[in-house]
């Protein structure tokens, strides 16, 4: 199993959309094959921070399968402006 770590810093006042706007794309990440699990937690010091970890079967489901996928695109415009 591979573990992504991703440290995301979202733009001031923006928490709440962000949380919202994860929420309703999990199901993306969620239905990719060699996706085994994720979370997303808040960083209690950083008010703006957050760490993302996402568990899959193999470094190729994340680095190819989800990320040159049409479904990554979509995952990107629904939360990367944040």
């Amino acid at each position: 199993m591979i573990l992504e770590v991703a440290i995301l810093m979202i733009k001031s006042d923006t928490q709440a959309a962000f949380e919202e706007a994860f929420r309703s794309v999990s199901s993306i990440i969620a239905a990719m094959p060699g996706y085994c699990s994720h979370e997303l937690q808040r960083c209690i010091e950083t008010q703006n921070q957050y760490l993302l970890l996402v568990r899959w079967q193999t470094l190729e489901d994340h680095t190819i399968g989800f990320r040159q996928s049409s479904e990554y695109q979509t995952w990107r415009s629904l939360l990367h402006h944040f």
